[in-house]
């Protein structure tokens, strides 16, 4: 055998030995986090919830290789205060954030706070490095309060408000509490680096840089919201397949491409084939098996709220900024090789506020605040639920151009009021998913039961009123 065989052979094998070791001190230490969420996503839109035209490989190997949860609600049917349930555990009805920016009835944006204990708090408490990479959101205007450095994570790369974030082509980021120009980035003409590429690949090689700690990546894409422009080689596959054309408004505020079919689904192909470059990388770290992945969407779905080829929105009634369970309920699945079982799916209902405590106690700490209102999924998660804790109420509420409205789940029963109506509608979702036989005229005494729970639900915030808002002028 040549020297040069030798020294192949030995390569290899310290390579080998490199990667076991790794991979043993990962199994020793505390699972890593990734949770990735869609902006805008329907719930019908992922092939694991029945999508036919869009194709979705990735997600489905996570579906096929974890688990589905089919009754998961994002925390409001809109993006900012949905984000905020999500971070800080709490619903509607105790939020810090109850609407988007230009919803408040104090004439600023209300951001997160110095109050606010978030998921990255609580994970940096026990030892985790933790990242925003993508859209953020919750730091609109001048107020540097609600920025991630000040709400517990060490790294920040993105978009900081929404409205840059309706933008794909934007020609400034943010790294931590700094902005920056994206050279060559021409908005308007929609030309220079895509930023979910920038995302994504900024994701990965913070993964690469923090692979020997525990971390916390929430992953935030913008895919798929307004506008609608994805590069070519994303629209190939759906070329030419005798689809319906929807034209779309190239002119306005979001500078779409012409035909909206096309565009939706490549951009939705293109984040699934880079959550399968997320996940590819993990297993050439070694980090599979100590890393819970989750994917879902912020809210109901923009695109498809009226028109119904993609039927983004499944069999359920409504998409975003409304309650009934099309602008709330969201695909969610999880992955974590060796601690959940392959294939499986759940009805347990859960919600964004619930993510805290989960990380909680997957990461062996309490939280630090008793008035929560989430509850961990994780016995779910471990195939154990006869332990897994059930919500009382589930509680939202929107006041945005037809607010305002309530809603609440208790059980199998769902109500939504729209307040200025004075009008409470009663559905039971165990036999009417798609909310429409309205059963309040038969039920009063769950009328009042849930009207009970409405009022019991929330807390008064002047920023955030259950009337009229000015802005609205019917």
């Amino acid at each position: 055998m040549s020297r040069h065989s030798h020294f192949t052979i030995l390569t290899v094998l310290a390579c080998v030995v490199v990667w076991f070791a790794g991979a043993a001190r990962a199994q020793d230490r505390k699972p890593n986090i990734i949770f990735i969420l869609a902006d805008d996503l329907g719930w019908g839109d992922v092939g694991f919830n029945g999508q036919e035209y869009i194709r979705t490989p990735n997600l489905d190997m996570m579906a096929n290789e974890g688990m589905v949860f089919t009754d998961h609600y994002a925390g409001s049917a809109v993006c900012m205060p949905s984000r905020c349930a999500l971070l800080t555990g709490h619903h509607m009805g105790n939020a810090s954030v109850r609407g988007n920016p230009g919803w408040t009835f104090v004439g600023r944006p209300v951001n997160l706070g110095p109050n606010d204990i978030t998921v990255a708090h609580e994970l940096k408490r026990a030892g985790y490095a933790t990242a925003i990479i993508g859209k953020w959101g919750l730091a609109e205007g001048d107020d540097d309060l609600g920025m991630p450095s000040k709400q517990g994570f060490d790294y920040f790369y993105g978009y900081r408000t929404h409205r840059a974030a309706h933008h794909y082509y934007p020609t400034t980021f943010w790294r931590n509490d700094e902005a920056f120009p994206l050279e060559g980035n021409k908005t308007k003409e929609k030309q220079g680096r895509y930023a979910h590429d920038l995302v994504t690949d900024e994701a990965l090689r913070w993964i690469r840089v923090h692979r020997d700690k525990p971390f916390f990546l929430y992953l935030a894409y913008t895919i798929p919201h307004l506008e609608l422009t994805v590069p070519e080689d994303s629209k190939e596959q759906y070329k030419n397949l005798d689809w319906p054309k929807r034209r779309m408004n190239t002119k306005g505020h979001y500078h779409n491409d012409p035909e909206g079919n096309v565009a939706y689904a490549g951009m939705v192909s293109r984040m699934d084939r880079d959550i399968g470059r997320l996940r590819d990388l993990i297993a050439e770290l070694g980090l599979t098996r100590n890393t819970l992945i989750i994917f879902t969407s912020d809210n109901g779905p923009e695109y498809e709220r009226k028109d119904r080829f993609f039927n983004s929105n499944g069999p359920f009634r409504g998409g975003k900024r409304d309650l009934y369970e099309g602008g709330i309920r969201v695909p969610f699945v999880a992955v974590w090789p060796g601690t959940i079982r392959p294939g499986t799916t759940t009805d347990h209902p859960s919600a964004f506020w619930d993510l805290l405590p989960t990380a909680c106690e997957i990461a062996g700490v309490e939280p630090s605040r008793s008035d929560l209102n989430g509850v961990s999924y994780l016995p779910t998660l471990q195939g154990r639920p006869d332990e897994q804790l059930q919500h009382d109420v589930m509680y939202w509420e929107f006041n945005e151009k037809v607010g305002p409205i309530q809603a609440v789940r208790v059980g199998d029963w769902k109500a939504v009021r729209f307040l200025l109506k004075d009008k409470l509608e009663l559905y039971n979702l165990a036999d009417d998913p798609g909310e429409q036989q309205d059963v309040a005229d038969t039920h009063p005494a769950i009328v009042q039961q849930m009207r009970q729970a409405m009022a019991e639900a929330r807390t008064d915030n002047p920023a955030f009123k259950l009337e009229k808002h000015p802005r609205v002028k019917r």
